[in-house]
């Protein structure tokens, strides 16, 4: 039988969780092919491993040629992109010119607009079925094992699922004043942009941060939460049977908030370019500069992650309510990757998400969001990969 080829492109703190993970999965992924803009990144992970089979390479992302030579190169059975979401079309496209799997962790995300939504990458279906390939959207923990969370409780716990609140609590503490435990860029665009949720059926806006409720999180105590929009609320209201409502809360600790809204008051948030001394510079892109970088944190950062879903329907016409949620230490998180709770929470499931395809346990052609895959194999292979979860019964 031969032995499989993994292209990860993506050398951030969820591209080094993602080559550890393959690599304690070797008998799976077979060789590594780490890719990047930024060798350096490559070579840093790459020494994580000395034993591991590992090539790196550099890759433009932005280019579909150079993916497509590069898929080529190395003979991928399957693309992981731990890239930025700016990208995910140009690797797409990439992996339907050479038939080759496609995964992610993230949504599109267009460069000059602070929009997230499954629609362009949804439009490649029909190319993905012509390839005769599997894309899998949102394979990270959130979007990704919330939706799995979604389906395991559609499969065992009820008849109907009538609401659905998503709850991410990060109860880590790097020392900073202000950073990020992801991509500045993409992390702050989300977080300052308005919240929406979905309730009978229509899309309901909010200013940002304009709703918060408390939420007593297992394993880290009451957390202020505040209501977001998130992308996997909209694959889960198309999938997910007898929804009324889906919500998506983060917990954001006073001292982030309160530097936040400075930067977006004094316009360091902007994705327009603006002229400085006869340049033309991203405000944005310029902060990004400045902040930690988010692969840098773990060895500084401790406490836990929190991840989950509510969910409350019937079950044989009796109202029914669960919790399955996921907690994480960070500094368990670094002992064995090197890398922060976050980007391993992100990594790990992407690895998952990679292994059930390559074994041809989730199958099909076309482009699929994770909810609509078996939920089980899955929800296995995360209590023996690093993530074990728990269900509780709540009180309704």
């Amino acid at each position: 039988m031969k032995s499989k080829t993994t292209l990860i492109i993506g050398a951030g703190g969820v591209g080094r969780v993602v080559v550890h993970k393959c690599v304690q999965n070797a008998d799976v992924f077979g060789r590594i092919v780490l890719a990047s803009r930024s060798i350096g990144r490559c070579e840093v992970i790459k020494s994580d491993l000395p034993d591991a089979d590992i090539e790196i390479i550099t890759v433009d992302a932005d280019i579909t040629d150079e993916v497509i030579k590069l898929i080529e190169a190395c003979n991928a059975d399957i693309v992981i992109n731990v890239a930025l979401p700016y990208q995910d079309l140009t690797i797409m496209d990439a992996c339907c010119a050479t038939n080759t799997p496609y995964l992610d962790t993230a949504n599109y995300e267009h460069p000059d607009e602070a929009k997230f939504e499954y629609k362009l990458q949804w439009q490649r279906d029909e190319k993905f079925k012509e390839a005769g390939i599997m894309g899998l959207l949102g394979s990270g923990f959130d979007p990704g094992a919330t939706n799995v969370f979604c389906a395991y409780a559609q499969k065992h716990y009820f008849d109907e699922i009538h609401t659905i609140d998503i709850l991410d609590c990060n109860a880590g503490d790097h020392g900073y004043a202000f950073a990020t435990n992801f991509n500045p860029e993409i992390n702050l665009r989300e977080v300052s942009a308005n919240g929406r949720y979905w309730e009978n059926g229509e899309w309901i806006d909010t200013k940002p941060m304009e709703i918060m409720q408390v939420w007593d999180y297992p394993e880290v105590g009451k957390k202020d939460s505040y209501l977001l929009y998130h992308e996997e609320m909209e694959s889960l209201v198309k999938h997910i049977k007898g929804l009324k409502r889906i919500r998506f809360f983060m917990t954001f600790g006073q001292s982030y908030l309160t530097h936040m809204k400075c930067l977006q008051n004094v316009g360091m948030l902007g994705i327009e370019a603006v002229e400085h001394k006869g340049q033309k510079i991203v405000p944005m892109e310029f902060l990004k500069t400045l902040l930690p970088d988010p692969a840098s944190l773990g060895p500084r950062t401790t406490g836990k992650t929190n991840i989950g879903i509510v969910a409350q329907g019937i079950k044989d016409g009796k109202i029914r309510k669960i919790y399955i949620y996921q907690v994480k230490d960070h500094e368990d998180c670094y002992e064995e990757t090197n890398s922060q709770g976050v980007s391993y929470s992100t990594g790990v499931p992407a690895m998952i998400g990679a292994k059930l395809m390559l074994k041809g346990i989730w199958n099909g052609d076309g482009v699929f969001n994770m909810e609509q895959m078996d939920p089980d194999p899955f929800m296995d292979e995360m209590n023996t990969q690093g993530l074990p979860w728990k269900i509780k019964e709540m009180d309704v």
